[in-house]
């Protein structure tokens, strides 16, 4: 299995493969996937494919763990503000329900219970700790510092695209989007701030 194309005309493939493979992961998740529509979208064959990846599960790891780290990275934890953090993370669903509904798919195919990754420290220790520094500086309300996290990003989900409630989308009128995002930060600040 390769790491990383070679060519340049590899890494165009290797990229088809990513962008078709994460429509379809986000559409029909980790079992209901088929390779044979990734590499037809993707304008490949399988054995490119699995020369890249090696097999769908790994695949799909390669596109999950990606979705993290663009999470993380886009979306940095404030915690001097997590209010603004919960509303930051509502805009990136807009942009991107494809990563909310990847973690959806781990969630309900690979890890119904616990953490959603084994190696979640990779993820969280650094918001974990900021919140941490947050309630120390008496700016956070007093709690575990992973219970106040889920807290934040729960709340921040209320409109996702995993909603059991309701799912918006980036079409709905803005006046709507702004709404909703004057009730998150509202709703979290008084939730987790210490006034």
């Amino acid at each position: 299995m390769t790491d990383q194309p070679l060519t340049t005309r590899g890494a165009a493939t290797y990229q088809r493969i990513l962008d078709a493979a994460t429509q379809e992961f986000a559409e029909h998740g980790i079992a209901g996937a088929r390779i044979e529509r990734i590499v037809s979208a993707a304008r490949t064959n399988k054995a490119q494919l699995y020369s890249y990846f090696g097999n769908k599960e790994r695949l799909f790891d390669a596109i999950f763990f990606a979705s993290l780290e663009r999470i993380t990275n886009v979306v940095p934890i404030d915690a001097a503000d997590l209010a603004d953090w919960a509303v930051r993370l509502y805009d990136e669903y807009l942009r991107r329900p494809d990563l909310i509904r990847l973690a959806t798919w781990a969630r309900l195919e690979r890890r119904p219970a616990g953490h959603l990754v084994a190696e979640h420290e990779q993820y969280d220790d650094r918001k974990l700790r900021a919140i941490a520094e947050a309630q120390a500086a008496g700016r956070v309300r007093q709690g575990d510092p992973f219970d106040v996290l889920a807290l934040v990003i729960a709340l921040s989900m209320a409109w996702s695209p995993v909603s059991n409630v309701y799912a918006a989308t980036a079409d709905e009128p803005p006046e709507l989007h702004e709404q909703r995002r004057t009730l998150l930060r509202e709703t979290v600040r008084r939730a987790v701030t210490v006034e």
